[in-house]
């Protein structure tokens, strides 16, 4: 194999894996916003939960009480 052959086989699998990584960067990036939007969503239900324990119960919430082994 030449060295020009060589060469352009190496561009091209650079070229390759150049695509690749752009292509996981923007999965990452979609899986980031995401991950963002249910962990807002989780405290937003979270809160909720709380508001509506407290409004019926007239107790502390049971997310804001210790666990029975401490």
């Amino acid at each position: 194999m030449s060295n020009e052959t060589r060469v352009t086989v190496l561009e091209e699998q650079v070229a390759y894996l150049t695509k690749t990584v752009e292509e996981l960067s923007d999965v990452v990036a979609k899986q980031e916003r995401m991950l963002e939007l249910v962990e807002r969503r989780l405290g937003m239900l979270m809160e909720a939960e709380a508001l509506r324990q407290s409004d019926s119960e007239g107790t502390v919430a049971l997310a804001d009480q210790r666990p029975p082994h401490w």
